[in-house]
């Protein structure tokens, strides 16, 4: 692996920020973003311990405003026509 550059690193920052502002964590959104396409049915998500299956079960559970998938959009960081989870 190589670190990531610059532009990649300035777009995470971006969509945490956004994420923070609707205070939802960085992984929840991330979680759920897929289940949004609708050929998406699942999302295997890669566990070492108990807890972190606990953990995930609970983010991809919790809610997600929609204004948190909006912003993402009027920001440029998602395209105006990829879904989103509802």
């Amino acid at each position: 692996y190589k670190p990531a550059p610059p532009e990649i690193l300035a777009r995470v920052a971006a969509i945490e920020t956004i994420c923070r502002r609707h205070e939802v964590p960085l992984r929840r959104a991330a979680l759920q973003f897929p289940l949004g396409h609708p050929a998406v049915s699942s999302v295997v998500m890669g566990a070492v311990s108990p807890a972190e299956v606990a953990d995930q079960l609970a983010e991809i559970a919790a809610p997600v405003p929609s204004e948190l998938w909006s912003a993402l959009k009027a920001e440029g960081l998602l395209g105006a026509d990829v879904p989103v989870p509802e």
